[in-house]
């Protein structure tokens, strides 16, 4: 077992350490939420794993019958990726139903509000 080449091995680590401080630094400064920003720092702690223990990779490419360790990290990125991108369209679908509602509301609240000011001016 031959280790993951050293350049990719240099570009995880300074990957994942400037998403773990953009993270954090986005924590701060309050422009991200918790749950969202669990996510990532996970994601960056996992490619610091990939990258000090490059056997992991091997472990998992042999596991999954994948060639090289490189294409599994590559799988493996496009894969958190696909399920971040499916977490937040169905956090999209459920606020564009929140947001529907809450217009439905507003539109009732201020047709009735109308509707008492003609009762009253007709009195």
């Amino acid at each position: 077992m031959s280790a993951l080449p050293v350049v990719l091995r240099i570009v995880l680590i300074i990957a994942s350490l400037l998403a773990l401080i953009y993270v954090l630094r986005k924590i701060r400064q309050a422009k991200i939420n918790i749950v969202d920003s669990i996510y990532w720092i996970v994601l960056a702690a996992l490619f610091m794993l990939l990258s000090v223990f490059p056997g992991i990779a091997y472990f998992f490419s042999n596991l999954l019958g994948i060639q090289s360790p490189i294409n599994f990290i590559l799988l493996f990125i496009i894969a958190m990726l696909f399920l971040k991108v499916f977490l937040l369209s169905i956090r999209v679908s459920q606020q564009d139903e929140k947001i529907k509602r809450l217009a439905q509301r507003i539109a009732l609240t201020e047709f009735e509000e109308r509707k008492k000011k003609e009762d009253n001016r007709g009195e």
